[in-house]
């Protein structure tokens, strides 16, 4: 019995002395998941609207369909491996240009709370009659990319990207980056 009362102490010091360690916890920053992007490959969408431009190979273009009318040509592009849409719209202008394209730079404009920078870029096109902006969005905006073409005259389109998580510019910038290059690249290849 005086056995066991005396070993009790003794595992009590070795346990005591075994979780003594002079090491201090090192705070880790918090981490984002590396992505793997595909390489841009493209192919030319021919839209039924009368409008055609380059989409790289791993997004899904999308009709959206109106209970009004049996197809519009609106449409979604699904970004694959993104994980968002742009949401593609196609109008044919029945009241001045200038209607439009206000209301495009209001929609921007609606960010200009959470944007910590709004960087636009215009792109003139007299010989294929495309004209348009193009704003990158950056900070924690629901929508980083915004973008509209026009012939100036009866066309206008619109784009709008959205992801499907939570604004966090730090995490979303390799996506960004990635999305922007095919994004422009529609741009630069859109015809009437």
């Amino acid at each position: 019995m005086n056995f066991k009362i005396s070993l009790i102490p003794l595992v009590a010091s070795c346990i005591g002395f075994a979780s003594c360690k002079n090491e201090n916890p090192v705070p880790k920053p918090p981490t984002y998941l590396k992505t793997n992007f595909p390489s841009h490959k493209y192919t030319k969408q021919q839209s039924e609207c009368g409008y055609s431009f380059d989409l790289n190979q791993a997004y899904k273009l999308k009709n959206v369909y109106d209970s009004t009318q049996k197809k519009t040509c609106h449409k979604d592009i699904d970004l694959g491996p993104l994980n968002g849409t742009i949401h593609f719209s196609f109008i044919e202008m029945d009241k001045p240009l200038s209607i439009y394209v206000n209301y495009s730079n209001d929609k921007v404009d609606e960010h200009k709370l959470k944007a910590t920078a709004i960087i636009d870029k215009r792109f003139v096109r007299p010989n294929e009659r495309v004209f348009g902006t193009f704003f990158e969005l950056q900070g924690n905006v629901a929508s980083p990319f915004h973008f509209y073409l026009t012939d100036s005259t009866s066309k206008f389109v619109s784009g709008v990207v959205y992801f499907n998580t939570v604004p966090n510019y730090d995490s979303l910038k390799p996506s960004l980056e990635y999305l922007k290059t095919d994004l422009l690249r529609l741009i630069e290849s859109f015809k009437w």
